[in-house]
């Protein structure tokens, strides 16, 4: 991610202007007060997902307020959800006051008025905010209003997967390309459209490609979840998801892949992942691949071989030696 702004690169006296000057210009303007400016330090960095923006902030305590004189000066027409990854933060808007700790998600609208304060944190405060135009979700302003300020859980249910998705766009964020970034772009929203729509109970206004979107990412999120199962297939994940095996056949296909060919695909990645980690050189290869669900090391090490254009042994030794070895394909 690029780094916007890092107090630790400027001198003490500078830190708090230049964090005004800097979130005026990568998200909305704010009226900032700092409880102890000469202790104050922050960092703010960012991915540019087409019309959206993803950015990752840590903070020390401030207290900001977006006034309507400041809205009348420039106003971007913005929706920010935020994830708060540590600390706590409390938000007043729309007549309504919540704090919403750790593991939450929250809705802000740069056209109302708000309040926010990040209580004094030792470490700093930590949030992902994704920021994109307001007529971008097929909810109306109206619906949207009522949960404004509410916290909405971010460990369970669709808000886990639009915050586990926000936590791995950022992680991932060097490998993309722009294309990438555009077809993020509209992953994303159309989670925070789905999670939205779920919790005022609108899952049916919705478009259907972006039904079919947030489909996709709970079966994928699913596979992931349990891989070792060996019943892991489509029979099984058409009935866990509550479609028929015809339309869950169509998505992947949709995707450019099939349901056993992404179990597959995603089973060797995370093999490949332990294989090159130098914390579990003492695990055997068929004790990864069991855990993996490729209980049988002669038909593991053959798709390996196959997909990686080396052996699991010969792919280890590669990866912790920092020796070259055939690319997988």
């Amino acid at each position: 991610m690029e780094t916007v702004f890092d107090s630790d690169e400027l001198p003490v006296p500078e830190r708090t202007e230049a964090w005004v000057a800097a979130t005026t210009a990568s998200l909305v303007p704010n009226r900032f007060t700092f409880p102890d400016r000469t202790t104050f330090g922050a960092r703010l960095q960012a991915i540019p997902l087409g019309a959206a923006q993803l950015c990752a902030l840590s903070y020390a305590a401030l207290y900001s307020r977006r006034t309507p004189a400041l809205i009348r000066q420039s106003d971007p027409e913005h929706y920010q959800v935020g994830l708060i990854r540590s600390g706590r933060q409390g938000i007043d808007q729309a007549r309504r006051r919540s704090l919403v700790g750790a593991g939450d998600l929250v809705l802000y609208d740069s056209s109302r008025p708000f309040d926010a304060v990040v209580p004094t944190s030792r470490p700093r405060s930590e949030s992902l905010l994704l920021q994109f135009p307001k007529n971008r979700l097929p909810l109306s302003e109206r619906q949207i209003a009522r949960l404004l300020a509410v916290p909405i859980p971010g460990r369970h249910g669709i808000g886990r997967l639009l915050a586990d998705f926000l936590g791995t766009l950022a992680a991932e964020e060097p490998t993309y390309t722009v294309r990438d970034r555009l077809r993020l772009e509209g992953t994303a929203i159309d989670l925070v459209a789905a999670t939205l729509a779920h919790h005022l109970d609108r899952d049916g206004d919705l478009p259907p490609e972006s039904r079919q979107q947030v489909l996709f990412i709970q079966i994928s999120a699913y596979i992931e979840q349990h891989l070792a199962d060996l019943d892991l297939g489509p029979a099984h994940l058409a009935a866990v998801h509550h479609i028929s095996p015809r339309n869950l056949h169509r998505i992947f296909q949709q995707r450019h892949t099939t349901v056993a060919g992404f179990i597959r695909q995603t089973r060797l990645a995370r093999c490949r992942r332990d294989l090159a980690d130098p914390a579990l050189r003492g695990l055997a290869v068929h004790t990864i691949a069991a855990r993996w669900g490729f209980p049988e090391p002669a038909a593991f090490s053959r798709t390996f071989r196959t997909t990686a254009g080396c052996s699991p042994t010969e792919y280890r030794a590669a990866r912790l030696t920092g020796t070259p070895h055939p690319p997988h394909r």
